[in-house]
C-alpha cells in the first residue's frame, strides 16, 4: 500500500517520456503513481527499486518524488510561513506544493515569514496538512534527567494545566501551571530545567531556579523594578497578589521573600504605600 506523506520504496513499473509510474510492486500496478521525470534518477528500468516520498499535487493527484520533505508523518518541524491565505497559512516544507496550516490547527495565529512548530495529519479530505496540536506526535523517550537543563519551544498554553513545551523540538514536557512564572507564550522558546521525568517519560518542567538561587534573582528582578521607578515602587508587599503578578511576574509570596531579602540586606526601605531603594 502506497503511504501519503511518507518516504518509501517503490517500484518501476512503467516508463513514459514525462516520467515513471511507481508501485508497491508490479502486482499492485493498480495503485501506480506518477514520478515526474525531472525526478527520476538516471539509468532507472522497469523493476528497479526506488525511495520516494508521497504527496499530492496543486491538482489533490497522488505524486511521488525524489526531494526529501522538511516533515514527514509522525515527525515534528520548525517550517517557516511562506504566506497566509484566507483559509490558512502556507509553509515551506522544502517540496513544490507548500503544506497548508488551517486556521483550526493554529494554537495562535501566525504571520509571513516567522518559523511555527508543526506536525501533519490527513484531512477528511484525503489532503496532507499541517497543524500546532504537535502533542501526540512528540516522543517520551528523551536522554534527560531530573536536574538536567533543557531548552524548548512552548506550542501550547491550558489555564487548567500549564504551558506544553517541545523539548529539542520533540520530547513531550509540561510546565505546571504552579511553576509558570513571568510571561510565557505559544512560539517561544523557553531554557528550563528537569523537576521530575514520569513514568512514562514525559518531562516536568520548571523555569525557575531552586529557591535560594531564584530568591536572588528576583531580589535583583525588583531592584530593577524599582529604578524603573526613579526609585520608589509605588506599592509594597500588602497590595494584591493580581497588583504583584501584573507588575513584576512574581506571586505574592516570592515578591514578599525578594522584599525580605533586600530590606535584609539594608537596600531597601519599606513605607506605608511604597518601597524606597537606599
Amino acid at each position: 500500500m502506497i503511504r501519503l506523506g511518507e518516504t518509501q520504496k517503490l517500484e518501476i513499473v512503467k516508463i513514459v517520456e514525462f516520467g515513471v509510474y511507481v508501485a508497491p510492486s508490479k502486482e499492485q500496478q493498480d495503485e501506480k503513481i506518477l514520478l515526474p521525470m525531472k525526478q527520476v534518477p538516471q539509468g532507472s528500468k522497469v523493476g528497479d527499486q526506488i525511495e520516494v516520498f508521497v504527496y499530492r499535487d496543486s491538482k489533490d493527484r497522488l505524486i511521488a518524488t525524489t526531494n526529501v520533505p522538511k516533515l514527514q508523518m509522525g515527525c515534528v518541524a520548525v517550517l517557516r510561513v511562506a504566506q497566509t491565505g484566507k483559509f490558512g497559512a502556507f509553509l515551506d516544507w522544502g517540496l513544490e506544493k507548500d503544506l497548508m496550516l488551517p486556521f483550526k490547527q493554529q494554537t495562535r495565529r501566525v504571520s509571513e515569514g516567522e518559523e511555527v512548530l508543526v506536525s501533519m495529519y490527513i484531512d477528511k479530505s484525503g489532503r496532507l496538512c499541517a497543524t500546532m496540536n504537535v502533542y501526540p506526535d512528540l516522543l517520551s523517550n528523551s536522554p534527560y534527567h531530573k536536574e538536567d537543563k533543557v531548552t524548548g519551544r512552548v506550542y501550547l498554553i491550558s489555564q487548567e494545566f500549564g504551558a506544553f513545551v517541545a523539548v529539542d523540538n520533540q520530547y513531550s514536557a509540561l510546565i505546571p501551571k504552579r511553576e509558570l512564572y513571568g510571561k510565557v507564550e505559544i512560539g517561544q522558546d523557553i531554557e528550563a530545567r528537569v523537576v521530575e521525568v514520569l513514568d512514562d517519560g514525559r518531562l516536568t518542567l520548571g523555569i525557575r531556579e531552586k529557591a535560594h538561587v531564584q530568591m536572588e534573582k528576583d531580589a535583583e528582578e525588583v531592584l530593577r523594578i524599582i529604578d524603573s521607578y526613579d526609585g520608589v515602587l509605588p506599592f509594597n508587599d500588602k497590595v494584591s497578589p493580581e497588583i504583584i503578578k501584573r507588575e513584576t511576574g512574581m506571586s505574592k509570596n516570592e515578591f514578599k521573600r525578594a522584599v525580605g531579602n533586600l530590606l535584609k540586606a539594608g537596600k531597601i526601605e519599606i513605607g506605608e504605600k511604597v518601597i524606597r531603594r537606599k
